[in-house]
């Protein structure tokens, strides 16, 4: 395990943390929504994109330079803030205090509009941004330049891999313990839906029978046309025999490690990479639906679990930032086919 100190002085500013990937949820929350940490315990991921402050408005920047920081269409402003911030649970951070002056918020908590609130203990350099507020996941983000990571001396367990995806604690379930549909789920499918308009090139898709279809199919129709020349979608990844015949599209699940799709050995198709413990859930998907069931119970039968559990009262959509957000940083949306979504 690893632990990251103050590059001014030396404190320890975490816990002992293990990396793991990037959540694909990561800058996606429910708006007006307090929300848990982002990270595991124990966990820290690293963000390769420009993130946070400061921003420029894209008539300054134009698509030349925001192309080179990962944008390739229109959009408000353009993120010029450090590449390959670093972000850990609030509790996993250590030795560092709010710096008050820039704690600026929308209404419950702080966003880190002003760069980074966080200073080391020991020598009052500002280290890191904590994020609370609504509509956000809870997080620490460590900046590059002022933290240094270096090993822990605590022993840590097995990296996470593809098998890991076969246990049943992987799957992350749609529907929430009040009836709502998974923030975590609304983004996953956005930021799938961006990648699967990209790689289709905005052609209508015949997804397959059974979990796919029945929690995806809504939001499919929402952004993609229906007609013909649709592309087949099948689903594949560890311990699924790859389709026969091959798809065009193949939705597969990214490494919980790395976040690199899975890639079944010489085959080079299309892929759309999927949060791992929704890919997880999709695969396996255990006994119950979570869509509202028809028909009624065989005679004789009497219900056990009454109240029933509450289900969402409307399909399962994608939610939209993560859509939006996730297609301006695919260089395939200066595709011809897709400018309806450049125009938007």
């Amino acid at each position: 395990m690893d632990v990251f100190v103050c590059a001014g002085c030396g404190t320890e500013l975490t816990a002992p943390v293990s990396r793991v990937a990037l959540p694909v949820h990561t800058h996606h929350g429910g708006w007006e929504e307090l929300h848990p940490p982002l990270m595991e315990p124990s966990t820290y991921a690293v963000e390769p994109e420009p993130t946070g402050p400061p921003w420029r408005l894209w008539e300054e920047v134009g698509a030349e330079s925001a192309a080179q920081q990962g944008v390739f269409a229109r959009v408000y402003s353009v993120s010029f803030g450090a590449r390959n911030r670093i972000v850990i649970a609030p509790g996993d951070s250590r030795s560092m205090t709010l710096l008050l002056d820039k704690c600026e918020g929308y209404c419950r908590g702080v966003d880190g509009r002003a760069g980074p609130n966080l200073a080391c203990e020991g020598c009052e350099r500002a280290v890191a941004t904590r994020i609370d507020d609504c509509g956000s996941w809870q997080t620490v983000w460590l900046e590059p330049d002022a933290v240094v990571r270096r090993p822990s001396g605590v022993p840590a367990g097995p990296p996470p891999d593809w098998n890991d995806l076969e246990h049943a604690e992987h799957r992350v379930p749609p529907v929430e313990p009040d009836g709502s549909w998974s923030r975590r789920w609304e983004a996953a499918i956005g930021v799938a839906l961006a990648h699967l308009v990209a790689v289709t090139e905005d052609h209508s898709v015949n997804l397959p029978d059974g979990p796919v279809a029945e929690l995806l199919g809504h939001a499919v129709g929402r952004y993609l046309p229906a007609g013909p020349g649709a592309r087949s979608v099948g689903l594949a990844g560890p311990g699924i025999p790859l389709p026969r015949p091959r798809p065009d599209v193949l939705l597969v699940p990214r490494h919980p490690l790395t976040g690199v799709p899975w890639r079944s050995p010489d085959d080079e198709g299309a892929v759309v990479p999927l949060d791992s413990g929704v890919w997880a859930y999709l695969a396996h998907p255990g006994e119950t639906s979570p869509m509202p069931a028809t028909g009624a119970l065989p005679e004789g039968v009497l219900r056990d679990d009454y109240p029933l559990p509450p289900r969402p009262r409307y399909p399962l959509a994608p939610q939209r930032h993560a859509f939006e957000d996730t297609l301006v940083r695919l260089p395939a949306v200066r595709a011809p086919r897709l400018r309806r979504y450049r125009d938007v």
